[in-house]
């Protein structure tokens, strides 16, 4: 009886000493694995963002795809790691999946606003700097970001945006190009000079050294109103200057005309009165 104890407890220490022996050089390999990977996953990121940034590729853009490369190598590191030392990884990889999905099916909304965010950081539809109108709301994008869109509207305004709204309708994109076009219209009376009124909007146009000189500027009579003829000024600008040009010569405009006498009438109608005499009351008999 002592020889069977004392032989189950020496089998036991050889089968420990064993096992344990095996564990701990599994473990010690599952530590090279992961340190050396995560060397290797970092070496692989800094490469692939350098080769992005000498391509000219969007910071934006560089940032996230070098952050899901990244994301991507190290759990591909740790599912090595965890696998020399014995654990089943497509239990793990089952376990992680359901509780992707249930997470996904939780955040359905940040979900659609990180597929908008992916599709704005490759069609890139507006830049940082640009003003925009997009999502019922307009303004300077501050910044752009995966899940929202940061604005900052004129009068000092911070609005913050869920990019799925951002992507959901037309985006007006007001500073995608270098120039643009000031579009004026002034109504005057009937009874003034048609050739006066175009030398002087003329006059007003080639006045003002903003304005370029190709595109051409489109100054035409547009519209016989009921108390107005409608004329269109249409210069173009660069489109840093166009506000400045647009209230300023609206207002050089209202100048000119009082100079030369030219007339901005009032909306008026005519009202004609007709008698009968047969509406006049019947004289006593």
């Amino acid at each position: 009886m002592e020889f069977l104890q004392k032989l189950d407890v020496e089998a036991l220490i050889e089968f420990a000493s064993t096992t344990g022996l095996q564990f701990l050089i599994n473990l010690v390999a599952a530590a090279a694995i992961f340190i050396i990977g995560r060397w290797v996953a970092k070496a692989v990121h800094r490469v692939v963002v350098k080769g992005m940034q000498r391509a000219d590729v969007e910071p934006l853009l560089v940032k996230f795809l070098g952050n899901i490369l990244y994301a991507l190598l190290l759990t591909f590191v740790i599912l090595a790691a965890i696998s020399r030392i014995g654990i089943q990884t497509a239990s793990l990889i089952a376990v992680i999946g359901a509780a992707g999905l249930a997470v996904g099916l939780a955040l359905q909304g940040s979900l659609a606003n990180f597929a908008a965010g992916v599709m704005v950081i490759i069609f890139r539809p507006y830049r940082i700097g640009d003003y925009v109108e997009a999502g019922g709301v307009s303004g300077t994008v501050e910044d752009v970001q995966i899940i929202s869109t940061e604005l900052s509207t004129p009068d000092n305004r911070k609005i913050i945006v869920p990019n799925g709204q951002m992507m959901s309708g037309a985006v007006v994109n007001y500073s995608a190009h270098a120039t643009r076009r000031v579009d004026l219209t002034v109504g005057v009376g009937y009874d003034d000079d048609i050739d006066t009124v175009r030398r002087v909007l003329e006059s007003v146009v080639a006045d003002d050294p903003r304005v370029l000189s190709e595109p051409a500027p489109n100054i035409r009579m547009n519209a016989m109103g009921d108390s107005s003829i409608t004329w269109i000024v249409r210069p173009w600008v660069q489109a840093s200057d166009y506000w400045d040009v647009y209230w300023e010569m609206t207002e050089e405009i209202k100048r000119r005309f009082d100079r030369e006498g030219i007339s901005i009438p009032f909306p008026q109608r005519d009202v004609h009165l007709y008698h009968h005499a047969k509406d006049e009351p019947q004289a006593n008999a």
